[in-house]
């Protein structure tokens, strides 16, 4: 009897370590974006901070919002644009970091005749609808006095597709130009049925800031997992901005699958940047011009100083030294 007794203890003890000790699931909306290859990152380190993290890849980062209002996703990847306006129509969320810097081009099809942002007259230029491209293009059309709308009428046709459709309408002739995403606006320059306009930064927004943001619900309730998730985060970031040659391989083999060239890659990040920061500032900006636009037809814009909480941040980037 002792024996068994004693086993019996020994799995009891084994077990009650086992569960202490189990991993805190994190679930991790993003997107298929170079870009956005640091967040991505982040579940091959994680166990490193006793972290699981389990990442649902969305089409654009306004999928993303129902799934968090549904409690389906504790913390997401997304365009500034795409996180304010899930935060207006009720998404509990908060800005908590930024990810990434740039990473958008208007580009126009090698037989549009195009060659600067006066000659979109009359032209149908493709975009994703709620993204960081969208707020781009209206901004830069504004700029040199052009109208638009998504029916005839006006200087500009917008015709609005996915990110992984517009390539495709373009190589296909069917748009003249489109306001794209890295590396997706780098492999229409290489491939040849695309040649780059600008680069849209010249506007009040300059270059597009993506959002990191986290559920109320971790933030507030969850603080010693919401600690881990932002010192992963951070590890992750600062991995990608050292080595470059680390985040290539990672975005091109286990991102892409292979789906992108080594060229597609650095000129996508030619045109981007890895980062950890974002500001208070940055959001208001954005909300302003959501609002003066259209985009996200918010009721109730809201306030950066609400929801944008950046102290995780600053401790993760003290504690793992990182400027």
């Amino acid at each position: 009897m002792k024996p068994a007794f004693f086993t019996l203890v020994a799995l009891s003890l084994f077990a009650v370590t086992t569960v202490a000790q189990a991993a805190d699931t994190v679930r991790l909306g993003n997107l298929k974006f170079a870009h956005y290859g640091a967040v991505s990152y982040m579940k091959e380190i994680c166990s490193k901070y006793n972290l699981k993290v389990e990442e649902r890849v969305f089409p654009k980062g306004i999928d993303i919002i129902p799934a968090i209002i549904a409690g389906e996703v504790d913390i997401a990847a997304s365009a500034a644009d795409a996180a304010i306006a899930g935060r207006a129509s009720g998404a509990p969320v908060y800005v908590v970091a930024g990810f990434a810097k740039g990473g958008a081009r208007i580009v126009a099809g090698v037989q549009s005749g195009i060659k600067s942002l006066q000659d979109l007259k009359g032209k149908k230029v493709g975009v994703a609808r709620g993204g960081a491209q969208e707020l781009l293009l209206l901004a830069e059309l504004e700029k040199v006095g052009l109208t638009w709308s998504d029916t005839q009428g006006k200087d500009v046709q917008l015709v609005y597709l996915a990110f992984a459709d517009l390539n495709q309408a373009m190589a296909a002739n069917q748009i003249d130009a489109m306001c794209q995403s890295e590396p997706q606006a780098s492999q229409a320059i290489n491939k040849k049925f695309g040649v780059e306009i600008m680069k849209p930064y010249d506007t009040p927004l300059g270059e597009p800031v993506r959002a990191l943001v986290m559920t109320e619900k971790m933030y507030l309730e969850k603080r010693d997992v919401a600690e881990r998730v932002m010192m992963c985060f951070v590890e992750a970031t600062s991995m990608f901005r050292k080595d470059s040659a680390v985040a290539e391989k990672y975005v091109r083999e286990t991102m892409f699958k292979g789906q992108i060239s080594s060229e597609d890659f650095r000129d996508a990040m030619d045109n981007a940047e890895y980062t950890y920061d974002i500001s208070q500032e940055h959001i208001d900006i954005t909300t302003a011009l959501m609002q003066k636009y259209g985009v996200g037809r918010m009721a109730k814009p809201p306030k950066a100083a609400d929801w944008v909480k950046l102290d995780l941040l600053q401790n993760a980037k003290t504690a793992l030294n990182v400027k």
